[in-house]
């Protein structure tokens, strides 16, 4: 289905979530930005709550959090974030509405059920809630019977389950071991209360993996009836999380090895009836994100694909980003200053980044070639990249025409490296990235 060119896919790119990516943020946008621009907000937003703790921590894991074997670090964690609630409420512009309310990590139920209660509390008692949609990650190894009623109570309509592989071998290789049936368990509950959207988290290119196992996990997934599936490559950055060392590096399938993997996931899901939304992400046709994608209404954000279009989302917790149409602005990291700063009353914006005019229309462009595989091009900017796009117009993975740019469908795989190319920071930043497929 898809030609490999592996000449096209050596340099590691950024997944995109933002433009700029964070690793252009800087010291010099912090609080003092983030709290002016609370103020000028008006219309739709979104909240994101980070919980960055988990029972245990999987060795393949890229996100910030830590265990949560201490009750007064959690403890205190809370206390501190339910006083940016407040404190970042107070600053909310009152012309603002709160549409959607996403709570990620870590792991949100690493937290107790009466404490996420009582952040949905906290936030209603903040925010001007506007019947908002609720959706939350969770890790179906601490996800209790006591959830059910309380994810049925408060409204969750959207759940995230971190799955990876259902490979008993693959499991032990990663650290994260949870049987099928528990997984088959957390999916009944899940449905029980009410959640309308599952969405299953999968990985390629793991360490030992082969297609006969990425196959079983696929067909367990659709057997299962997720609603969604996003399916990624695991990106091995050892030299950024330390707990990456623990995997078995040469076990990991090389570049044409995972190019087959994402091949063969897309074949299937396709196949099973899944709409394929961007590059790594598929979901059942009576879902809001295949609607969206099929529709030309699908954006991408901090936490991948979605439907959602509000054009600011606010970070809440250590390490949360928030994203302003002229500003991205990314929380104090370390939970300790994070714990302090809040107990001071002060904003915890601690790095981030203004958007230039010319910021926001090259996010906007990379945004519609992620989201919809095509985009205008200003003359301008296609004389500035027609060489390195050249390649990939060769090969058939793009065309231009019109001064349009279209990804073809052979040119899916290399998305991320197409949009790239439009990435004006990339030749100045040090940062390392994951592989492109």
């Amino acid at each position: 289905m898809w030609s490999y060119h592996p000449e096209l896919l050596e340099t590691p790119v950024p997944r995109y979530t933002s433009y700029p990516t964070a690793a252009e943020f800087g010291p010099d946008v912090g609080a003092e930005a983030f709290g002016d621009a609370l103020q000028r907000v008006t219309g739709d937003i979104s909240l994101y709550l980070h919980i960055p703790f988990c029972q245990s921590i999987c060795w393949y894991c890229g996100c910030n959090t830590e265990r949560a074997n201490r009750p007064e670090r959690l403890a205190s964690y809370l206390e501190a974030l339910h006083r940016e609630i407040a404190l970042v409420g107070a600053g909310l512009s009152r012309t603002a509405r709160v549409r959607r309310i996403a709570f990620g990590g870590g792991s949100p139920n690493a937290i107790s059920p009466i404490d996420f209660v009582r952040l949905i509390v906290a936030l209603t008692q903040s925010f001007p809630l506007a019947d908002p949609v609720l959706s939350v990650e969770l890790d179906p190894r601490s996800l209790d019977e006591g959830w059910g009623p309380t994810l049925k109570a408060v409204g969750v309509r959207r759940a995230s389950l971190g799955v990876q592989t259902f490979d008993p071998a693959l499991q032990r290789a990663i650290g994260r071991v949870q049987p099928y049936a528990m997984i088959e368990r957390c999916t009944d509950l899940l449905r029980g209360a009410g959640v309308t959207s599952v969405n299953f988290d999968l990985m390629y290119g793991l360490p030992g993996q082969g297609p006969d196992q990425l196959a079983d996990t696929l067909d367990k997934a659709i057997g299962l009836g997720a609603d969604r599936i996003a399916l990624f490559g695991y990106a091995h950055v050892p030299e950024m999380f330390a707990r990456q060392r623990r995997i078995d590096a040469s076990a990991l399938p090389d570049q044409a090895a995972r190019f087959a993997f994402a091949a063969q996931g897309y074949q299937r899901l396709v196949s099973a009836g899944y709409v394929p939304v961007g590059f790594d992400h598929f979901a059942l046709p009576g879902d809001p994100l295949a609607q969206a994608a099929t529709s030309g209404r699908l954006h991408r954000n901090f936490q991948g694909f979605t439907d959602d279009a509000a054009p600011v989302l606010i970070g809440l917790g250590a390490s949360a980003i928030s994203s302003f149409p002229e500003l991205l602005v990314q929380n104090e990291k370390n939970a300790g200053r994070y714990r302090m700063m809040l107990s001071q009353k002060r904003l915890t914006g601690a790095r981030g980044i203004r958007r230039s005019g010319e910021d926001r229309a090259r996010g906007a462009l990379i945004e519609q070639l992620l989201c919809g595989g095509r985009t205008p091009l200003e003359p301008a900017i296609a004389q500035v990249i027609a060489s390195r796009l050249a390649p990939f117009v060769r090969r058939g993975l793009a065309i231009v025409a019109d001064d349009v740019l279209v990804i073809t469908p052979e040119g899916l795989p290399y998305a991320r490296a197409i949009a790239a190319l439009f990435d004006r920071y990339r030749a100045q930043s040090e940062r390392t990235f994951s592989s492109a497929v």
